[in-house]
This record gives C-alpha cells, structure tokens and sequence, in this order.
C-alpha cells in the first residue's frame, strides 16, 4: 500500500549557493512528498522570495505559498539578473508578509506531523520555535548543517550558530545532512549532461540560474563550468532525507553547536540522526538526475 504524500515546509536561503534551486526542484518533483509552504530564510528574504515565486510559476505550482523571513542587508545577490523585473505581487499564489508566522501556523493547523526541510541557515526556525515551542510535538527537522568528521565549521551553523544550537537541541527528531556526506554529490559526464540538454521548464531554469552564478562567482577566482559540470549539490541530500534514508548510513549522534559555528560530537547532548556517508551514491544521483532533467 503506497503512503500518503508527507506534508513539508521548505525553508531556504536560495539565491546564495545555487544548490537551493536544485534541492527545490528535486522537492517539487518528488511524490513522496506534499509541499504546504516555501519560506525565504536568512539576508535579503525578499529577493529570495520572489526567486522561489518564479520557479513556482514555471513549475505551475502556485498553489504553493511564499512566505517572506526576517531581512537584513545582503551584499550579492548573485541570481538578480535571472530575476530581472520579477515583481512579487503578480505571484498568483499568497505571499505570507510573515514567513516564520506562516511556519508555526502551518505546522499547527496541520492534521498530520509536518517535515520541515531547513536548507539555509535556521533564522526563522529558532524564531518559530520561540514564538511557539508546542510545534516540536506536531513535527520533524531534516536540515542540511554542521560537519561532523571533518570538523569544520559548515557555512548555514557558521551564519547562526545560536539558531542551530536552538533547532537541534529542541524536542523533537532531527535528522541532518552534514557535509561528510554532501560533499560528494556533484554531477559529471553524461548524469550532468542530462539536465543540461533537458528541455524540461525546471532544468532549464536552474541551467539558466547556474550560468548567471558561476559567471560571479568565476569572477572572484573559483573555477565551475556550467557546460561539463554542477557545484557541489549540498542541499539535495536533506531533500532526500526528507523521505527516505535507504541510500545512506546514519548514525544517531549527540551533537553540541559552539560559538563558533562547529557541530562537536558531545555523548552528553541530545541525540541527533546524521547522514555520515552514503551507501549507494550513484543511485542518489540517478535519482536526482531523474526529478531534475525529467521536471
């Protein structure tokens, strides 16, 4: 008997890396899964609202809503000439003013558990948490944050570690892709070469999206090539876990957030489930390729 769709919320810093749109379109087009709500997390919320609008329109999922965090001042916004003129308000669908409202009310009103997928650093989430601590009952956290053998301190802790800290200690099951396994998933050869010939809307986009970033980002010495392969699709794999853990090797770990931003392992603190390396990783790509270049 196939299970109902899981009901989600994305909350997404999209428009910095350009693996938020990959993770986004890989949501959209899994069935496991019932999107309720994308919310902009983090800097310029909404610039990234209205990025996450547009691809919505393209995929036809404007019955999806867009809520709007937090803003704050960003220096680059390194996807704005995709954007162009894109205004907010001729979204079809709602665009929630407060996103981190939108976020405990749809966790709340919700009939069933809601998975809340956080591919950004947490803002809105230790702020839904403050505003209502009762939704840890209601739901479950899958995020893409910390690094645990590598021992670095990983970008979405580093922007807010006292939000992670908040997010991950909470009383509910959370579920992380660090980057001990993130780190591997990047497309090559003829994987990357079907979402670059794919004429679907949503790959197009992203190809169209990708060209624009690596363009700035060459341009301050790193070295990605949008013809022969993807960046590092580092968000992808909390889009996976959202559904299904069968192509990684977890381990149920206590995790302590320091000042810093580093994700220690602490016997101590609360338990938390890491993705520590994969089992399959070709398969997750052909997947990946697959809810991509087939959208």
């Amino acid at each position: 008997m196939q299970r109902a769709p899981l009901p989600v919320i994305l909350d997404t810093d999209i428009g910095g890396d350009i693996d938020d749109m990959w993770a986004l379109v890989m949501l959209l087009n899994s069935p496991e899964v019932d999107v309720k709500l994308v919310v902009a997390d983090h800097g310029d919320t909404l610039y990234r609202a209205r990025l996450l609008a547009k691809m919505l329109e393209i995929a036809g999922r404007t019955d999806v809503p867009v809520g709007i965090g937090p803003r704050s001042p960003m220096r680059r916004l390194r996807q704005a000439e995709w954007l162009g003129d894109y205004d907010l308000a001729r979204y079809p669908g709602r665009v929630l003013e407060d996103g981190v409202g939108a976020i405990v009310d749809t966790i709340m009103n919700s009939p069933l558990p809601v998975t809340l997928i956080t591919i950004g650093p947490l803002d809105n989430i230790a702020e839904a948490l403050e505003r209502e601590p009762s939704m840890v009952g209601k739901a479950r956290h899958v995020g893409m944050c910390g690094s645990i053998r590598e021992q670095i301190a990983e970008a979405n802790v580093r922007a807010r570690p006292d939000a992670c800290r908040k997010v991950l200690s909470a009383s509910w099951e959370s579920t992380i892709a660090p980057t001990d396994a993130c780190r591997l998933v990047r497309l090559h050869g003829e994987k990357y070469a079907a979402v670059l010939q794919s004429e679907a809307p949503l790959a197009v986009a992203i190809i169209e999206n990708y060209r624009i970033w690596a363009k700035g980002m060459n341009a301050e010495g790193w070295q990605f090539d949008p013809d022969v392969h993807s960046s590092t699709l580092w968000d992808t794999v909390a889009v996976y876990l959202a559904f299904s853990e069968d192509l990684l090797a977890m381990e149920r770990l206590g995790l302590r957030v320091t000042d810093e931003g580093r994700t220690l392992v602490d016997p101590g603190a609360k338990k938390v489930n890491c993705a520590l390396e994969w089992r399959d990783l070709a398969a997750f790509e052909d997947l990946l390729v697959q809810r991509v270049a087939g959208s």
